[in-house]
């Protein structure tokens, strides 16, 4: 899956392993699905996932990881990414815009991106395989890609990947859940959270100021192929100075956050957080208490790829250290009565509270 701030990469486990804790589950809405790497994980385990983001890079991951079945879509998708991958470069707007204008992609793989893209929006594909072939050229592209991190800036030099030919793969197809067909929706969070039923929902909103769409224009662009215009060293789409998340706001976190937690259709919810997020943890909790018993997980994490590498200018140079490298992270459970925690939980080194 691609590079992402915020990744629940390490969190899985223990995420599958609450949601099996919860006598009876069999559904799961991922209200903020991202990459859909939890969606990924929760279907795989076999509950019925319903996937939830505003982003369309974000739907796009989750249609393919989330809502498509390996036995439906695997071999048509095998037969067209192979096709897909033999054809040579054309440039275009990914070519001018992100290789010429940025320093995103080397010229000759932006100019594959831009044969490929082109091919894909040409087929007239039944929309879950389009998704599928979205996702496997998001993917390649990131593989060889030369940012920091995030798309907010590229390198100065050449990093060592992107002088890698761009290569197609077929994403990790799941079979269909055996609690049932996974959706995936592109609603904002709030509207989501009224309409979509589950068990168990999982809330991992953004809680500071790095706004995904800034974080990662370069893929919206790619799914949604509207070749917008630009602005800036770092090319970002002009409607990243419009489209402005109330949780990327310290002044309005707390009122969306409690509007979503209130709207949620489930009995048991589940919540990531962080220490640099911008509720404390005592504020987070007493949220959350208004919807039943809390219990907490705090968990040791190395920090986002961005500051492992450091602080960068726009242009991709290094212009200050950060300050540390690790943080906690929350797993918060809210359930009417309390959840039994599962053993490998309860015996880790996190500490676990309950209020």
């Amino acid at each position: 899956m691609i590079k992402y701030l915020g990744s629940k990469r390490t969190l899985v486990p223990a995420i599958v392993e609450l949601v099996r804790a919860v006598p009876g589950a069999r559904t799961v809405l991922d209200l903020f699905s991202g990459t859909s790497r939890v969606g990924h994980a929760l279907k795989a385990a076999g509950y019925r996932v319903l996937a939830n983001d505003h982003l369309a890079y974000a739907y796009t991951l989750a249609r393919c990881y989330v809502e498509a079945d390996r036995e439906t879509w695997e071999a048509d998708a095998r037969r067209l990414v192979a096709e897909l991958d033999r054809l040579p470069g054309r440039p275009g707007y990914v070519t001018e815009t992100f290789c010429e204008r940025a320093r995103y992609f080397h010229p000759r793989n932006g100019a594959r991106i831009d044969a490929i893209r082109e091919a894909i929006a040409a087929r007239d594909l039944p929309p879950l395989l389009e998704a599928v072939l979205l996702v496997s050229l998001m993917e390649a592209a990131d593989r060889v890609d030369s940012t920091t991190g995030v798309q907010m800036a590229y390198l100065k030099q050449w990093a060592p990947r992107a002088l890698n030919d761009l290569a197609l793969r077929v994403p990790a197809l799941l079979p269909r859940a055996a609690a049932g067909p996974g959706r995936a929706f592109q609603l904002e969070a709030v509207d989501a959270a009224r309409q979509l039923e589950a068990d168990v929902a999982y809330l991992d909103p953004p809680y500071n100021q790095h706004a995904y769409l800034g974080n990662y224009h370069v893929w919206e662009t790619l799914v949604r192929w509207d070749r917008p215009p630009v602005y800036g060293t770092a090319c970002k789409r002009i409607d990243c100075r419009e489209r402005r998340s109330p949780f990327n706001s310290r002044r309005r976190f707390r009122a969306a956050y409690a509007e979503v937690l209130e709207a949620v259709r489930a009995p048991v919810i589940l919540a990531s957080f962080s220490d640099e997020g911008f509720l404390s943890r005592a504020e987070l909790e007493a949220l959350l208490a208004t919807r039943g018993r809390v219990q907490v997980i705090e968990i040791d994490y190395k920090r986002y790829v961005g500051a492992q590498i450091g602080i960068h200018d726009p242009r991709g140079r290094r212009v200050g250290r950060v300050s540390h490298l690790r943080n906690t992270e929350f797993l918060f459970v809210v359930s009417p009565e309390g959840l039994a925690l599962p053993p490998a939980l309860a015996a880790s080194p996190a500490r676990v509270a309950a209020r």
